[in-house]
């Protein structure tokens, strides 16, 4: 089947379907809920209060960066917001989606700043600071069509879940964790909706949907790698085990791969099955490189253990995640 001229218009109908089914299951919930204020006190500056120190933080070094990262990727909103909004319009269904999922990240950044800022996490100012700085340069995709648009998202969204969860797990506070759990309930959502409707594109021509999908897997960036010093929080995190190749693989790819049937479909022409053949080309590389990379941080646990940090609670399976 050849892609419809109007790619929008033909998935509207799917959009306010799973709109409707979004809204329904969305929980309201309230980020001020989630702040420990019990904990908190006045920063130095115009309250004369008590200036922020490193020995303050309860938290290890890997789960304050994971903090921090998702934070300041959730800052970045405005950005992802005009570039979903040029993308997919701001009328009709897919408007109404676009406002309804920017209302929802919003709150993410609320809820996880005043986190830090009551338990003296992070440095509020360096927090400050880079956010200034990221939001700044903000964030320009470089999706080449819809469905390179619709694929990128729907990656991102269940890498984010993932990311949200597992630093709830490895961090001892009993409120971190319901909190990240709460976001990364939201990204789950998220995730849903947009695995969803990439099933439909996947349906209207599955060899165009299978080449846009192999192309952003084959080049996948969280959106936060702009972030001030993210390389060296990102190989911190990954040595944790909170975000790394192996989760990224295992449980946001693997999984996103079955429900779609990518690796099970039928009838495909040559580009979609060239399409395939790059996706899994991608899963064995992206394999290879887990082990090199889990060797390098277990030999780093070796020289440095008091550097190290634990584990998160091993992740679930695809199939105990929530979802409708």
């Amino acid at each position: 089947m050849t892609l419809p001229l109007d790619l929008l218009t033909e998935l509207e109908p799917t959009v306010a379907r799973l709109l409707d089914r979004h809204v329904a299951a969305a929980p309201v919930w309230f980020p001020h809920a989630y702040i420990p204020w019990s904990r908190a006190a006045d920063f130095d500056g115009p309250l004369n209060g008590t200036p922020w120190r490193a020995d303050q933080s309860e938290l290890p070094q890997a789960v304050a960066d994971a903090l921090m990262v998702n934070l300041l990727t959730e800052d970045n909103l405005p950005s992802y917001h005009f570039e979903i909004a040029t993308q997919f319009g701001r009328h009709g269904a897919w408007g109404a989606w676009v406002h309804r999922w920017t209302a929802e990240e919003d709150r993410h950044a609320h809820a996880l700043r005043g986190y830090l800022h009551a338990r003296r996490a992070v440095d509020p100012v360096a927090l400050e600071r880079q956010r200034m700085q990221h939001v700044s340069i903000g964030y320009t995709s470089d999706h080449a069509s819809l469905l390179h648009g619709l694929a990128y998202v729907t990656v991102q969204e269940l890498a984010t879940r993932e990311a949200h969860r597992n630093t709830g797990l490895a961090c001892a506070d009993p409120v971190a964790r319901q909190l990240t759990a709460r976001i990364a309930a939201d990204e789950n959502l998220h995730m849903i909706f947009y695995r969803d409707l990439y099933t439909a594109a996947v349906e209207l021509d599955p060899d165009s949907a299978l080449s846009a999908l192999a192309d952003v897997i084959c080049s996948f960036d969280m959106p936060g790698s702009t972030i001030p010093g993210f390389q060296q929080r990102a190989l911190r995190i990954a040595a944790s085990g909170i975000y790394n190749l192996d989760v990224h693989r295992r449980h946001v790819l693997q999984p996103l791969l079955r429900s779609l049937g990518v690796m099970t479909r039928s009838g495909l022409g040559p580009a979609g099955e060239q399409a395939r053949d790059r996706i899994g080309r991608q899963l064995d590389e992206l394999r290879t490189r887990a082990e090199r990379s889990q060797r390098l941080f277990d030999r780093m646990r070796e020289t440095a253990p008091a550097a190290s940090v634990p584990s998160p609670h091993p992740p679930l399976s695809y199939e105990e995640r929530p979802g409708p």
